[in-house]
């Protein structure tokens, strides 16, 4: 005789075959990676990372207090941190009310404003400072009535520097202010406007609290895109030290005579962009 099955287990109505193994919901099942997989994706990681170890291996550890107080280097990092700050005010100003009309107003061609307020994300950014040289140059479509109007000349200024950051790094703030308000749910600002508050003290007060954490987060993506551009910069402001000749463009002048100088400055911005993960990990990144 077989013995009754014990109180509490259930009978497999299969006799013969393996009872299957039931996982809990949400439990995580944990499986080894097929070598076909693992192995580039190791060769990535090696190659995205191998670079900076690189950096931290060759750096001058010795004189490097002396490389970073240097008069050029502390010139070009406050260049950098005012003109990144500024040229994220500029963005935030002009790019959250752009991003709010790209997510909660209907109208044609909508599709196609988006891919253009994205497109500095895909363009060369050298092609971007030549396109601000042809738009606000001297002879530019705008800059020339800037010029002959008002005497503004805005290539090769400290306001040229700006003005090429905040144009590559905008996107990055309209691209999450933007998904952040199509996350919100849009009846609060329906329900303001019911209660007689006008469309603006709605977005005021109602929907900025609400997307407060994506303003931040793009705030922090589009400093740190400014902080480190390179390209449209030196197209469009040039390279004058102190005027605009900020972090990365004295990271490449130094490599041509001074390599230690070269990796001092760019552990500086090694260690800002870790920062920036650092304070967006919550937001994007789960633990384990």
């Amino acid at each position: 005789m077989t013995a009754p099955p014990r109180s509490g287990a259930a009978a497999d109505p299969r006799p013969g075959r393996p009872r299957r193994r039931r996982v809990r919901p949400g439990a995580r099942v944990r499986r080894g990676a097929p070598l076909p997989l693992l192995v580039p994706a190791l060769i990535g990681l090696a190659f995205l990372v191998l670079p900076l170890v690189a950096l931290l291996i060759r750096a001058p550890w010795a004189s490097m207090p002396e490389l970073l107080t240097s008069t050029e280097v502390w010139q070009a990092l406050r260049l950098s941190l005012i003109c990144a700050t500024a040229a994220t005010v500029v963005s935030m100003v002009i790019g959250v009310p752009l991003a709010w009309l790209l997510a909660r107003v209907e109208f044609p061609g909508r599709g196609l404003v988006r891919a253009l307020v994205t497109l500095p994300l895909v363009l060369p950014p050298v092609v971007g400072g030549v396109a601000l040289l042809m738009a606000l140059g001297r002879n530019g479509v705008v800059g020339q009535w800037l010029d002959s109007w008002f005497g503004i000349t805005l290539p090769f200024t400290t306001t040229g520097v700006i003005l090429a950051e905040a144009f590559v790094a905008m996107p990055f703030l309209v691209i999450s202010v933007e998904g952040t308000l199509r996350a919100a749910d849009p009846r609060y600002e329906e329900a303001a406007t019911t209660l007689g508050a006008s469309r603006f003290t709605a977005f005021r007060r109602v929907t900025l609290p609400l997307i407060a954490p994506g303003i931040a987060a793009g705030a922090v993506l589009a400093w740190a895109r400014a902080l480190g551009e390179f390209g449209a910069t030196i197209t469009f402001a040039g390279n004058f030290p102190g005027r605009t000749q900020t972090m990365p463009l004295a990271v490449y002048l130094a490599l041509q005579s001074d390599p230690e100088a070269a990796i001092a400055l760019s552990l500086v911005l090694l260690a800002v962009s870790v920062a920036v993960l650092a304070g967006l990990r919550d937001r994007w990144m789960t633990t384990s």
